[in-house]
């Protein structure tokens, strides 16, 4: 009888775990299975973005109006200053990974478990992409995983190039302001094509933090940023 006894009390330690894979497995195949459909991304600009409705929602809650300004461009249009400063600041290594920098990640990891704060940074341009497009801001495990699907669809349907492009002509770059010729023709009065250098490194330098820190704030962390990013993107080069 104590043997039978023992035997069903070991069984709950065994069956839990079990269940909750289960359930966990489960999630993750209803997870890859609701997927969006980013096959359209291939030619078409998206309508919308997640990010430009979630804006338009924050200002009706606040009762303000959001015009929305979104000029998509073809990656020709762009100058290669202006691709060359968003690669330096955003993903160095966008060309050479399939989708997450994973020496970026591990620092990052890092540095939260010294700072003890939750980690920040190391999103590649794709996965950028991929939240901007169809999640959200919210810092949760459920997003984050589901920004990893996401980003590997991207990484399988599209070519590098049409995700930059992508990227380049969504992100949020000020208040109603998504897309860098938008943005251009906001900050400079002029289409994306005929920024300068400098002008590239601020518009780069707007992506972290678009409603705080753009061209037409000029704060003193703009600045810095600005210079950090055109001396990195256009310094010569030197002799070896």
């Amino acid at each position: 009888m104590r043997h039978r006894i023992g035997v069903t009390l070991r069984r709950p330690g065994i069956v839990v775990p079990a269940v909750l894979a289960g359930i966990v497995l489960s999630w993750l195949g209803i997870g890859w299975a609701t997927l969006p459909d980013v096959s359209s991304l291939a030619e078409a600009w998206p309508d919308t973005t997640a990010y430009m409705r979630i804006r338009i929602a924050q200002a009706v809650r606040r009762g303000d109006t959001l015009r929305i300004r979104y000029h998509p461009v073809q990656l020709s249009d762009v100058p290669a200053s202006l691709r060359r400063a968003v690669l330096v600041s955003e993903d160095a290594g966008f060309y050479d990974h399939s989708g997450f920098d994973w020496h970026e990640i591990r620092a990052a990891f890092e540095k939260a478990r010294r700072e003890r704060e939750m980690p920040r940074g190391a999103s590649t341009i794709t996965q950028q992409l991929a939240r901007n497009v169809y999640l959200s801001p919210r810092r949760a495990p459920t997003r984050k995983l589901r920004e990893a699907f996401i980003t590997r669809r991207l990484e399988k349907e599209l070519p590098k190039s049409r995700i930059l492009a992508l990227y380049l002509n969504i992100i949020e770059l000020g208040p109603g302001l998504f897309g860098v010729d938008a943005a251009s023709r906001e900050y400079f009065g002029i289409p994306v094509s005929a920024v300068s250098r400098r002008q590239a490194a601020m518009l780069a330098a707007t992506i972290p933090s678009p409603l705080l820190d753009n061209p037409a704030k000029d704060t003193r962390r703009f600045r810095w940023r600005t210079d950090l990013i055109a001396g990195r993107a256009f310094a010569p080069a030197r002799p070896k």
